[in-house]
């Protein structure tokens, strides 16, 4: 016997990766340079040049043991300490090494957060548009995940809705700002409000309502646009962190989870994480890259391309005449499908060798995911392709 649902989930691609699969055979059949694949989220952009200057110094100057051991099952303790001093140097705050748990990324970071949090009959929020893997990893604790739809025009969160499917049960929010698909940004003001929401909550259910902040692209945002940050505006916030945007490193699967002192049952919560860590088998995240972070933490890959992407792509699809929502952060344009149903319209643009995504599993469907961390030059002379497909509808 075998379980069903973990046979389910690795017989079933998610559509990204299908879309993806779906380009490595165009390529072949037709040549790279004539794929438009804007289907992935993986930076094009070099990690900072202090990042292999880092490497190659560890690598010459320190043992095959320091580099390649073990460290400690949450973290290699000066390495927390470095990202506890550049998060206090940045916002103000002060966190010490026991607040920091290292992972390997974001993901490791969430499912350990919820598989600490979560038993069933325990609701979780999440505002769409998220990450498909939220589904994943909050029902596989036994938990249910509730959707909560943000506002069409702005993709800021529609606080009616979150009142109206705020349950006792309810035990956290997950948020992810700057977002992935939308490149939204949640302002300061939204940022309050949904402060003032959960704490409400807290009081009238007499239980502590965690906000989880899933923070991939925190420092991906372009323009001056802020980036409130979160614990510093709700108390009971946890963080879950990776370096795979901000320093261009998706394939060393490096990040953090930050359990502040002040959230309620904070020494309970971080016990929780070390054992849900344990359990999972996600103990020792990889020792050459928590001594590569302890000196390049706070560091951020060169986000002009990011930029020049962002403006290339979005002033070409709306003057060719759709609909986008503008991105102040991350490196995802979200369009509006020209017709209802999105998968039918990405499965057209598949005709002129242009890989989109529907945002259906983003919870968001009639909406299409652009990623454009690809080469400026690949966005250029993919617009005689996307005024082909304009073409069809306008």
């Amino acid at each position: 016997m075998i379980n069903e649902t973990m046979k389910e989930l690795g017989n079933k691609r998610s559509v990204i990766r299908d879309i993806f699969e779906f380009g490595n055979i165009r390529r072949a059949q037709i040549g790279a340079e004539n794929v438009f694949d804007f289907s992935l989220g993986n930076p094009n952009v070099p990690a900072p040049a202090d990042v292999n200057n880092a490497i190659r110094k560890l690598l010459d100057t320190q043992s095959d043991s320091y580099l390649h051991g073990y460290t400690s099952a949450q973290g290699d303790a000066n390495t927390r300490a470095a990202v506890a001093a550049d998060l206090n140097a940045r916002f103000g705050t002060s966190f010490r090494k026991e607040n920091l748990y290292m992972t390997c990324g974001a993901a490791a970071s969430l499912k350990i957060v919820l598989t600490a949090l979560y038993t069933p009959g325990d609701e979780v929020i999440a505002i769409t548009p998220f990450f498909p893997e939220y589904q994943v990893f909050v029902e596989t604790t036994g938990a249910r995940l509730v959707k909560v739809s943000s506002d069409p025009a702005t993709f800021q969160i529609d606080f009616d809705a979150l009142e109206a499917a705020l349950s006792p049960a309810t035990k956290s929010v997950i948020v992810n700002s700057p977002n992935n698909p939308s490149g939204v940004v949640y302002t300061r003001e939204t940022v309050e409000k949904l402060a003032a929401v959960l704490k409400a909550h807290e009081e009238k259910t007499g239980h502590p309502v965690y906000l989880i902040a899933d923070e991939p692209y925190r420092e991906l945002v372009y323009d001056g646009i802020e980036v409130p940050y979160l614990p510093n505006f709700y108390q009971d916030t946890i963080v879950c962190y990776s370096y795979s945007k901000s320093l261009s490193l998706p394939g060393e699967r490096i990040g953090y989870i930050l359990v502040p002192d002040c959230i309620a049952d904070s020494a309970d919560i971080y016990a929780a994480v070390c054992g849900a860590g344990r359990a999972l088998g996600y103990v020792c995240a990889p020792s050459l890259m928590q001594h590569v972070i302890e000196t390049c933490t706070g560091q951020v890959s060169d986000l002009a391309v990011y930029k020049e992407n962002r403006d290339l792509i979005y002033n070409g699809l709306t003057e060719l005449g759709f609909t986008c929502i503008h991105p102040d952060g991350a490196f995802y344009l979200f369009m509006k499908s020209p017709v209802e149903d999105a998968g039918e319209f990405c499965e057209k643009a598949k005709e002129f060798d242009l890989l989109l995504v529907p945002a259906d599993s983003f919870g968001t469907p009639g909406f299409v995911r652009i990623s454009y961390c690809v080469s400026t030059d690949m966005i250029r002379r993919s617009m005689p392709a996307l005024e082909k497909l304009a073409a069809c509808y306008f």
